[in-house]
């Protein structure tokens, strides 16, 4: 027993200090996982204002500063208006409404060039100086080569909108949203190691290692149910068979399998884009609330406990404001905050995940 106490005192005191040296690295992350989790929000509304097309020239340097003159704004209006997008939908448009929608998308970028240098400049100053652990360093360097890539799958989504096409594709529309919620989550798996050094259960045995076992399954559930979203953003599915539970008066919509192949309806058939992505959401939030109640009956810490209850309240949370959003017609303000409220509910699940952690015995922390 005695041998036990002095082992827990070492590594409560092992667990300060790591702390209190963590306490930048830990600000940086978090202040980078909030610019992604800002970015996607600000990309919704770049989605739903349809503004994502408005300037067509990729010049990650000297884009960076807006139009200085009214022979700019006259150039870049001029190329909108030789994409589908203005000939088909905006015809007509005035020069004070092309800049709304292209404020949306400098905005957009611009927070997304700002993100890469909050990143990569302190990552450098970091592992200068000697403050990154061996097993954080290849982490970032992950990150920083995630980034990079993120920066050229958006141009390649907004490039998908300049031929053929009046919006980009919905196809790299989820390529887009899947890597941004991956380097999201990622970040934020990193902070719960920093901060949360020696989190977990000191024993993951029966009925606790099958809930974690389907803590990782909601993991698969949730990330399947985001990308269908992005589909739905993608086709503007979320503007028809505004009714819930019903659409259009019957359970499956008419049209659900009117394509050939069948498995094209899966993402391009908006009555079957919309039907997956509520079916998707219904069963996260069951997923969500019936591991919340098992985990009522188990012997769990009280971190972890309390983890499971804000996955419930979530999963709740994100499901209500999904059925609203879509009985209003998806304003922008409530399209917005479904962005928002998905990865609030990403973030929960993570967490509860780490909770559940087998927890480290060796001594050391991460």
């Amino acid at each position: 027993m005695a041998t036990d106490l002095s082992y827990d005192r070492a590594r409560a005191a092992h667990g300060t200090t790591a702390e209190q040296g963590n306490r930048p690295l830990v600000g940086w992350l978090l202040f980078c996982a909030f610019m992604v989790f800002a970015m996607a929000v600000i990309g919704a509304i770049t989605r739903l204002t349809e503004s994502g097309l408005s300037i067509m020239e990729w010049a990650p340097l000297t884009g960076t500063l807006p139009p200085l003159s009214d022979a700019e704004w006259q150039r870049l209006f001029a190329l909108y208006k030789t994409i589908p997008q203005y000939q088909q939908l905006n015809t007509g448009m005035s020069l004070a409404e092309f800049k709304t929608i292209f404020w949306w998308e400098y905005v957009h970028r611009l927070w997304g060039r700002t993100i890469g240098l909050v990143f990569a400049l302190p990552l450098a100053w970091f592992w200068w100086r000697g403050h990154l652990a061996a097993w954080l360093k290849p982490h970032l360097l992950i990150l920083l080569g995630l980034g990079a890539l993120q920066g050229v799958m958006g141009w390649y989504m907004v490039a998908s909108g300049f031929a053929e096409r009046v919006s980009v594709s919905q196809y790299r529309l989820a390529l887009h949203l899947t890597l941004a919620i991956f380097i999201y989550g990622y970040i934020l798996w990193l902070v719960f190691r920093l901060v949360w050094p020696d989190a977990g259960e000191n024993s993951l045995r029966g009925s606790l290692f099958w809930l974690r076992r389907s803590l990782l399954g909601l993991v698969l559930l949730l990330a399947v149910t985001l990308v269908s979203g992005a589909f739905v953003a993608g086709l503007n599915a979320g503007l028809t068979y505004n009714s819930f539970p019903l659409m259009d008066g019957r359970l499956v919509p008419d049209g659900y399998g009117q394509l050939s192949p069948w498995i094209l309806n899966l993402f391009e058939t908006i009555a079957a884009v919309q039907f997956n992505h509520r079916l998707l959401a219904s069963l996260t939030l069951v997923g969500a609330l019936g591991l919340f109640l098992w985990s009522l009956h188990l012997p769990l810490g009280t971190p972890a406990r309390w983890a499971m209850a804000l996955l419930a309240l979530a999963a709740v949370g994100q499901f209500t404001l999904g059925v609203v959003t879509l009985l209003q017609m998806v304003p922008v303000s409530l399209g917005a905050l479904h962005q928002a409220g998905a990865l609030l509910l990403l973030t929960a699940l993570l967490h509860a995940l780490y909770r559940l952690r087998p927890r480290p015995r060796d001594g050391t922390a991460a």
